[in-house]
Parts: C-alpha cells; sequence; structure tokens
C-alpha cells in the first residue's frame, strides 16, 4: 500500500527571538559606524569600506559566519539570520562586502561539501571575517546563467562587485573552479564608476594566475548555481531594508513638515500613496522571508521562492526609494539628505543576481506556466 504523500510544510514568514536580538546587535553597531555622514564621506573617499566596521560586523557580532557550520569555525545558523543581518544593512546601506563575500562566495564554497582541504580552510577564514572572497563573474549574472558566466584564468570579467576589498577570487572556468589570490601578479583589478558608490564595481583581468583548483568543472558549475541563488534570495531582504527606511523615513518627515499649518502628511493624495507603498512593503516582506526560508530549509521549492522574490521586491525598492525622494521635496535632491544613496542602491540592486524580468520569466519555466 503507497504511503500518503506528504503536505508541504509551511514556511516561517516570523522572525525568532534569536533573530531579533541579532537585529538589535547589527542596528546599534551600524546605527554607531554607519549613520548617514558617515556613508556619505565614505562614498566621496577611495576607500568607501571601513576595516573596523567590518570586523565589528565580521568577528564581532559573527555575521561573517552564520552559512558556516560551527565544525568549520562559523556559527551553524541559517540563511534566515544572514537575511536579517542584510535587512539591516538595507536600512543603512552601509559599504560592506557581506552580500558578496559571507553569502555567495560562502555559498559557492560550502556546494562543494569539502570538509577539509583548501575549501574548508578557506571558509574558516571567510567566517572568522579575517578574509573576503568574491565570486569572479558579473553582478548582474541570475542564477539560472551560472553557465555563461565562465571565465578562464586569462581573460578580463567587468562588473564583479567588491572585487576591489576582496583578498581572494573564486573563478569559475570550464576546467572547474579556481581560488585565486587578489594579490598574485597576474591579477589586476581596475575600478568602475558604478551608479551605486556604496557598493564598488571592478572589472578584474586574469594573465596567467595562479591559482587552488577546489573542485572540477561540473561540481563547480553546482555550486556556482547555489551561489547565485542565495545571493538572489538573500538580496531580496537588503531590498526589503531599503523599502522599510524609505517608507518609515518618508513618513516621519510627512509628519513634522508642515504647509498651510498643517502636517503634509495629512493631505489625502500623500496618505494614499504612503498606504500604498505599505501595502507593497508588507508584501515584500512576506516574499523576502518565503525565499529566506526556503533556502535555509533547503526546500524543492527555493528556485521558485527565489524567482518569486526578486521579481517583486526589486520593483518595491526601487518605488520605495523614489516616493521618498519625491515626498522629501527639495531637500530629498541634495547631496547631503541620504535619499539619494537609497534610491542608487535600489537602482542597483534590481539588476543584481538578475533583472526583475529574468526572474518573472524563471517564475512561468518553474511554475510550468505558460510565458508573458
Amino acid at each position: 500500500m503507497t504511503a500518503p504523500a506528504q503536505p508541504p510544510a509551511t514556511p516561517d514568514l516570523l522572525y525568532s527571538q534569536d533573530e531579533e536580538d541579532l537585529r538589535s546587535a547589527v542596528r546599534a553597531l551600524l546605527a554607531d559606524r554607519a549613520d548617514a555622514p558617515t556613508v556619505i564621506a565614505a562614498t566621496e573617499s577611495d576607500t568607501p569600506y571601513d576595516p573596523q566596521l567590518w570586523a565589528s560586523l565580521a568577528g564581532g557580532i559573527g555575521a561573517a559566519g552564520l552559512l558556516v557550520p560551527e565544525k568549520l569555525g562559523g556559527q551553524g545558523a541559517s540563511h534566515r539570520e544572514a537575511a536579517v543581518v542584510l535587512e539591516e544593512l538595507g536600512r543603512s546601506v552601509a559599504p560592506a562586502p557581506y552580500l558578496t563575500s559571507s553569502v555567495v562566495a560562502t555559498e559557492t564554497l560550502l556546494a562543494l561539501g569539502a570538509e577539509d582541504g583548501p575549501a574548508a580552510a578557506l571558509l574558516g577564514e571567510l567566517a572568522s571575517g579575517a578574509r573576503t572572497a568574491v565570486l569572479a563573474v558579473p553582478f548582474a549574472t541570475p542564477p539560472a546563467g551560472a553557465d555563461a558566466a565562465l571565465t578562464s584564468r586569462d581573460g578580463t570579467v567587468r562588473g564583479v562587485a567588491d572585487a576591489a576589498a576582496a583578498d581572494i577570487l573564486l573563478v569559475p572556468t570550464a576546467e572547474g573552479l579556481y581560488a585565486v589570490e587578489a594579490s598574485d601578479p597576474g591579477v589586476a583589478v581596475s575600478p568602475l564608476v558604478p551608479l551605486d558608490l556604496t557598493r564598488p564595481l571592478a572589472a578584474v583581468t586574469l594573465t596567467g594566475a595562479a591559482g587552488i583548483l577546489l573542485a572540477d568543472a561540473d561540481t563547480s558549475a553546482t555550486a556556482v548555481r547555489r551561489g547565485l541563488l542565495a545571493g538572489a534570495g538573500l538580496l531580496a531582504s537588503e531590498q526589503l531594508g531599503i523599502a522599510e527606511w524609505c517608507l518609515t523615513e518618508t513618513v516621519r518627515y510627512t509628519r513634522e513638515r508642515h504647509q498651510f499649518n498643517r502636517p503634509v502628511g495629512s493631505f489625502q493624495s500623500l496618505k494614499h500613496r504612503m498606504a500604498q507603498l505599505w501595502l507593497e512593503v508588507v508584501s515584500a516582506r512576506a516574499a523576502a522571508r518565503n525565499a529566506a526560508d526556503a533556502l535555509a530549509t533547503h526546500s524543492p521549492d527555493a528556485p521558485l521562492a527565489v524567482a518569486v522574490a526578486q521579481a517583486y521586491c526589486s520593483g518595491v525598492a526601487v518605488h520605495a526609494a523614489e516616493e521618498c525622494v519625491q515626498l522629501h521635496g527639495g531637500i530629498g535632491m541634495t547631496w547631503e539628505h541620504p535619499a539619494h544613496l537609497y534610491l542608487k542602491r535600489a537602482k542597483a540592486d534590481s539588476i543584481a543576481y538578475g533583472t526583475a524580468g529574468s526572474h518573472r520569466q524563471a517564475v512561468a519555466e518553474l511554475a510550468e506556466l505558460p510565458a508573458p
């Protein structure tokens, strides 16, 4: 007699007490070391990253090792906790290589399944925050485009996020995945001018750089797809943090700004705009949490959950940032006000790890629906 099929597990969209405690710790750190004037000043410098901030976030709080098992030197947590960190990083648009190093590169290495050897040793270094790594593929590469992102140790890869701050480059080639030291004489990292100054991009040129082969071609292809999938899924949490800050700050400002002896937020037209934005943010939170939970539980529906989250959250973050700039009036257009940082981050994120359109196409394919 055939056993009855088990119903799919219900996703947990709520935050645990541990996750809220982690949020409080990260928010307090970012409020102290990455407030708006500090971030704006960092974008005007040649080194947007604050090493002390990264040391406190990665090592002090232990955020860099959340996805790494304890036996490899990490915290043994999950994508749910990493999503909370990214929400707070989105709220502050702090320049930190968390998404690229502690999520995408780390997840790629974890997918290799190594418990010893160079991959395991590198995971321990990333978990401690002592070193950072990036996957040497364009920041716009979607999970489905992992095969097209293959390069070689003799060529140039453009648009690699956080490459200038990385210690290790994970280079996917037709032969397999290589770990290349960024300081290798055969590596040249040329900064590009990005829209989002809080997340630098660079062109990475390799000319016969030495590297350590971490895995063969088949294993590395699966690992790169998994790393990009985790990046796209948790990017939705960063986009949620952007949208939440923009909504909160806009509501606060429209309460305090007066016209005709009334708070501008009391005008019906603005009430409707902010109410609509609130509905979008609440829906984005559900989509982002569903993606994080699916990744954390290794759900077979994780690719669909990630595609849905990215297809929706990208637009919400951009809309929230646009409304923030517009409803702040003249002050929202100034360099001194941080609204422009959120708009630029939202716009840059909207094409990171695939556009909303590419993810909608993925939803159609994964759900076996006719493409629009």
